[in-house]
């Protein structure tokens, strides 16, 4: 099956390969794995030897992005979150639900974060510490620009948190330059192309000392697992770790290493971005966003205009031809969500195109006899 989803994403055999072995997370050859995915992880974030550390929490984004906020906001902090789409809207739900405040900019959902509107608003509420961005929208499809964003808040004495869930691994990221940048949070089953079950942070080390306390919780506290680790040791969890998962990071990783780097796998995923969208529109549908606007991530597609169109259907059609998209969408209109990364090419996209066309007339045909 070719997942055209932001995530889960379709995997290499050699990573699904690496989950059918039985690991012992306590295990020293197991240490010795998260070690050095921790270490590789860092350098892939461009983070600074002694100033940033890896680290790996069990479950999905949210989860990760969760421990971030209760790291580094204080209970009753307040966090300026850009409303760039259903993520930024989640990031904002878990900043109230850890006690903290949320102050939301408004955006356009098929326009960048303005760094002149973010700087406006840190200056005129002192009151905020961080500044919450979510680097790739995969509700939108848009990818913002991280740097420029961080460096307004930098400008302004504040902090960042980058959720690069759906970035990480493809789109640049470099803490070294962006010192304003608390943590950046990202999972595995996305750009890195391995399996669902574990988030990641890379954060700052003097930041981590800085806000130790500050969680109000045992598992979601970057701060401690930092303290775990110079106790413990780099490759040991505090609790139980989906090890299979890792194991299998650690082969997503080589491969990533093998194909050339984030850069080179940024470039395949353009690739395919355009082959998709240029034959979404031969199929006569259109993309939500401008091409110029279109990340390399994923794309929201316009769905027919037919009073008995339905998602499901058409996925159920789709799925039966070897492909499956999301069978729920983000915007505020009906849509469709395409995800272009993965472990596939342009060629897949080209297949992916003649299948979505096909399934387009299945479900055609399947009304017509209803």
């Amino acid at each position: 099956m070719m997942l055209l989803t932001p995530g889960p994403v379709t995997t290499r055999p050699e990573v699904r390969a690496a989950m059918a072995c039985d690991i012992a997370p306590w295990d020293t050859d197991f240490t010795q794995i998260y070690a050095s995915v921790r270490e590789r992880l860092r350098v892939l974030a461009g983070g600074i030897e002694g100033a940033h550390v890896g680290f790996a929490l069990q479950g999905c984004g949210h989860f990760a992005m969760e421990a971030a906020l209760r790291t580094f906001v204080p209970r009753g902090g307040k966090v300026l979150i850009p409303e760039t789409g259903q993520y930024a809207e989640r990031m904002a739900r878990l900043t109230a639900e850890t006690g903290r405040l949320a102050a939301l900019l408004p955006v356009r959902t098929n326009e960048r974060v303005d760094p002149e509107a973010v700087a406006a608003a840190l200056r005129a509420d002192p009151s905020i510490s961080h500044v919450g961005l979510v680097y790739s929208e995969t509700s939108s499809g848009v990818v913002h620009d991280v740097a420029a964003v961080g460096a307004a808040a930098r400008a302004c004495g504040r902090r960042t948190l980058i959720d690069a869930i759906s970035a990480f691994g493809a789109l640049p990221v470099d803490m070294a330059a962006m010192p304003e940048a608390d943590a950046v949070i990202f999972t595995s089953n996305k750009c890195l192309e391995a399996l669902p079950g574990l988030g990641f942070a890379v954060a700052r080390v003097d930041r981590l000392r800085a806000c130790a306390g500050n969680a109000e919780s045992w598992c979601m506290d970057y701060a401690d697992m930092y303290a775990a680790a110079l106790e413990s040791g780099w490759g040991a969890f505090r609790f139980t770790p989906p090890a299979q998962v890792l194991n299998a990071v650690r082969v997503a990783l080589d491969l990533l290493d093998a194909e050339g780097g984030p850069r080179a796998r940024l470039a395949r995923y353009t690739k395919n971005m355009r082959t998709l969208y240029d034959g979404v529109r031969s199929l006569g549908l259109a993309p939500c966003l401008p091409v110029s606007e279109q990340g390399p991530i994923v794309m929201n597609v316009h769905t027919p205009a037919d009073p008995g169109w339905s998602l499901q259907a058409y996925v159920n059609a789709l799925k039966g031809r070897g492909v499956l998209i999301s069978n729920f969408h983000c915007t505020e209109f009906p849509s469709m969500r395409i995800g272009a990364i993965g472990a596939l090419t342009a060629a897949d996209m080209e297949r992916a195109v003649a299948a979505m066309g096909a399934a387009l007339g299945d479900v055609s045909c399947a009304r017509a006899a209803a």
